[in-house]
């Protein structure tokens, strides 16, 4: 018998060290390069790449510039650029030098020649001087033989009262909010919340919940509002997780005048974070309606006369705090599209969108006397958008004519009606595909130009295209030839654009085109040569199957740089499922996506697939799980990477995983649930796995209204529901003060896998906002070892050393 147990420890042992043998063990050289992959490793080593530019008003044509600058970086020094389209000239915008000099004397620090750390550019004074941002402040710069910077005394925009006295968000205006008012201390938030009047002479705040006007040139201030109150304010932003200080407005033309709103949230939920820290936490709290919520945030619109600080107020009921194409009033970056002045800044035209997104109605408002007119409406059968990527329907006032962005027909297309009677005229585009952005109309030519998909065949249906039509309808004119994915950007006077093209795999190419379409120059070309260098590899462009085995899905996938085809490799899907995006992002030229690359570098095929379900397609593909958010595009994301294992022998399709953050991370769980003996290693990131324990905007637009009709559909769409089915290994993670998906999102489904008696991994970041700010690279190489340890079947080195650039440290988001 002892010999027996002998016998039998020996071949135990012997089995253990074949399997360690096996076990690929990773080295910090492995990883290392893997981080070499990433962004901030990546993006330095790509010469002349413009991804913006800027155009500026000339001081002899106020009507319109000519002018526009841009940031052109080679070898990591920083030139800005100044281009004038009419002269076809280029130059740099200023002496680099003298400006450093200037600035580092006027109180910036460490400012250099090649990394000046201006953000924006003005002129004045017939261009003798320049006007600089930097950091938040905006400084005058002498253009003389030496430079002279001054900085501008501009007063901080806010101070928002009603307070937490110590508030861990760091949003302040209406965001965490102390439910006792009275003891609340103010905050002093940054400058750049102020809504600047299109004079550029006055700016407009919040302070203790009303609206203020400042006068930019003196600095006195005034308040416009008085009434005011504790979550029943004036402008203020908040959706639930959208909450900021900034001002939601818009300034009549001629500067005399604001359209806003006060916000009545004095019946909203509550939301509730509490900090990780010695001693007393923080409480954060703040309004935070969910779906099914009785009272949810309303809106009273009003129109604020500057100089009279006299408020009109619609008449009409409380509007919901909803967009035509965002899930919050406003879209991010600023703008409140679904608002827009006549030209003469007697009538407001907008935008009232139903709680379910469903049903659309265009207003408009003498605001003189606050007298509302319904012009027109469209319903949705399940929700409506104002377009792809951006509010496209525009109130041309001088020709009585709205132009209107509809998907009726199944594609994205526009419309002109009559602003007075309402009656649609006729289309403007008609056809299958896509207008996604209208960027600029002239009233007066009647002249139209938008960037559109899927209209050029042969192309990537993603790849966007600028076009020029006529709201006649008599036609539509490519005006950017080469079958990449374009982006515009027009003069005010609409004579020239620059057109800035490439795709996954060819840098930017920068051109100024002039309104037919003709190239004039080029204005810079992108050099990747430095990054070629360091082995990097350019991510290969997927076409697969969808469910249906009918549906062409677009994606990317990404190899080692050391790819063996004799050998075999895991295969990890980055998935973020939509509704609103999808998982592949944008089909620009990018030195980096995420980490997708770096991961391959460890040994992985990553793939990114744009599942049906999400936009940029026909509507009718856009609506394939709609009202089943539990689909996730699961189905599709299966059919794909088995297919693509099919075709090439080198996938290893029994070690599938998947990863993904917020709806990503909300899918991810979801496939391990739904798919156990398919994906065998998940990564879950912030998800919102319980939509009822997200804003209720939404879910409210993606599943519908949170009632009888669809209790079903928000149960199964609920990941705690499913959570029994776990067999494979699952990592959550969340951040502790996440004000965009609450903590409780994943806590709920940690609570069903220990009611099921399942294991799984679980990593709360204490005061980690969304983002996970310091320690998202801890959490990138937490999420690097789970997959070479439980996909791949290896060893990571032990605890490598993946740090922040001191750039990006201290973010809070």
């Amino acid at each position: 018998m002892n010999h027996t147990l002998y016998r039998s420890a020996a071949a135990l042992a012997l089995g253990f060290a074949a399997v360690a043998s096996a076990q690929q063990t990773l080295t910090a050289a492995d990883y290392a390069r893997a981080e070499s992959r990433l962004a901030t490793k990546t993006a330095s080593l790509v010469d002349h790449a413009v991804t913006q530019v800027t155009w500026l008003k000339n001081p002899s044509a106020p009507e319109g510039g000519d002018r526009f600058w841009y940031r052109d970086t080679a070898n990591g020094n920083t030139t800005f650029m100044l281009v004038d389209a009419a002269k076809n000239t280029k130059a740099p915008a200023f002496d680099h030098a003298l400006m450093a000099n200037a600035l580092n004397a006027a109180g910036i620090r460490n400012a250099s020649s090649t990394s000046l750390p201006i953000t924006d550019i003005s002129y004045a004074d017939s261009n003798n001087t320049i006007v600089v941002g930097v950091r938040g402040e905006r400084y005058r710069c002498a253009m003389a033989a030496s430079y002279t910077c001054t900085k501008e005394a501009i007063p901080p925009a806010h101070q928002q009262g009603a307070q937490p006295a110590v508030s861990t968000t760091g949003t302040g205006g209406n965001a965490g909010m102390s439910t006792n008012p009275a003891t609340a201390a103010p905050l002093r938030p940054g400058r750049d919340e102020a809504v600047v009047s299109p004079d550029g002479k006055k700016a407009a705040f919040i302070r203790d919940w009303n609206l203020w006007v400042r006068d930019i040139s003196t600095g006195e201030e005034k308040p416009l509002t008085t009434d005011g109150a504790y979550n029943y304010g004036y402008a203020t932003d908040n959706a639930g997780w959208t909450h900021s200080n900034r001002a939601v407005l818009v300034w009549s033309p001629d500067s005399k005048k604001i359209a806003t709103f006060q916000q009545d949230q004095r019946k909203t939920g509550m939301m509730y974070l509490v900090s990780a820290a010695v001693g007393h936490p923080t409480l954060d709290a703040w309004p935070y309606p969910l779906p099914g919520d009785k009272d949810v945030t309303m809106i009273e619109r009003v129109v604020i006369d500057v100089d009279a600080a006299k408020v009109v107020r619609l008449k009409m009921p409380a509007d919901q705090h909803r967009s035509s194409l965002c899930d919050d009033i406003s879209c991010r970056g600023g703008g409140w599209d679904d608002v827009q002045w006549s030209a003469d800044a007697k009538t407001l035209a907008f935008l009232s969108t139903s709680r379910d997104h469903r049903t659309e109605n265009l207003r408009m408002a003498d605001v003189s006397t606050g007298d509302v007119r319904d012009v027109m409406n469209e319903v949705a059968a399940t929700y409506f958008e104002s377009g792809n990527g951006k509010v496209n329907w525009k109130y041309l006032s001088t020709r009585n004519e709205i132009l209107w962005f509809s998907e009726r027909n199944n594609w994205g297309n526009l419309f002109l009606y009559d602003a007075g009677t309402g009656k649609l005229k006729h289309e403007v585009t008609k056809g299958d595909w896509n207008v996604t952005q209208v960027l600029r109309v002239d009233e007066k030519t009647g002249d139209i130009f938008f960037e559109g998909v899927g209209r050029e065949k042969g192309w990537d249906p993603y790849y966007s295209a600028v076009y020029r039509g006529n709201l006649d309808g008599k036609g539509v004119t490519l005006l950017s030839p080469e079958p990449m994915n374009h982006a515009a950007t027009f003069s005010e006077d609409g004579k020239y654009f620059v057109d800035v093209f490439s795709t996954p795999q060819v840098p930017q190419t920068t051109v100024l085109r002039d309104a037919t379409g003709k190239t004039i120059a080029e204005v810079a070309k992108a050099d990747i040569t430095r990054l070629k260098a360091t082995g990097w590899q350019a991510p290969i462009n997927i076409t697969v199957k969808a469910r249906d085995g009918k549906t062409d899905l677009y994606g990317l996938m990404f190899k080692p740089s050391n790819f063996d085809a004799t050998k075999k490799y895991p295969i990890v899907n980055y998935i973020y499922p939509g509704p609103q995006t999808g998982s592949v992002g944008s089909r620009s030229f990018s030195a980096a996506r995420g980490d997708s690359p770096a991961l391959a570098e460890l040994g992985f095929i990553v793939v990114s697939i744009d599942g049906m379900g999400t936009p940029w397609r026909s509507k009718k593909f856009h609506d394939a799980y709609f009202g089943d958010m539990g689909d996730n595009t699961l189905p599709d994301q299966v059919a794909g990477m088995k297919e693509l294992a099919a075709k090439n022998a080198w996938i290893d399709i029994d070690k599938a995983g998947i990863w993904g953050h917020s709806g990503g991370g909300f899918a991810t769980a979801d496939a391990m649930f739904r798919y156990p003996d398919f994906f065998k290693v998940g990564w879950s990131e912030s998800g919102n796995h319980e939509n009822r324990n997200y804003e209720d905007d939404w879910a409210e637009k993606w599943i519908g209204l949170d009632d009888a009709a669809n209790k079903k559909a928000y149960d199964d769409a609920a990941n705690e529901a499913h959570a029994a089915n776990l067999k494979g290994k699952l990592m959550l993670v969340h951040g502790t003060m996440d004000d965009n998906v609450p903590p409780n999102n994943t806590l709920v489904v940690v609570d069903a896998l220990m009611k099921a008696n399942k294991d799984f991994d679980l990593l709360m970041v204490p005061n980690a906002h969304h983002g996970y700010a310091d320690q998202a690279y801890y959490i990138m190489r937490r999420r690097w070892d789970y997959f070479v340890k439980n996909l791949a079947g290896g060893m990571p080195p032990k605890e490598y050393p993946l740090a922040m650039p001191q750039a990006q440290a201290g973010r809070r988001r």
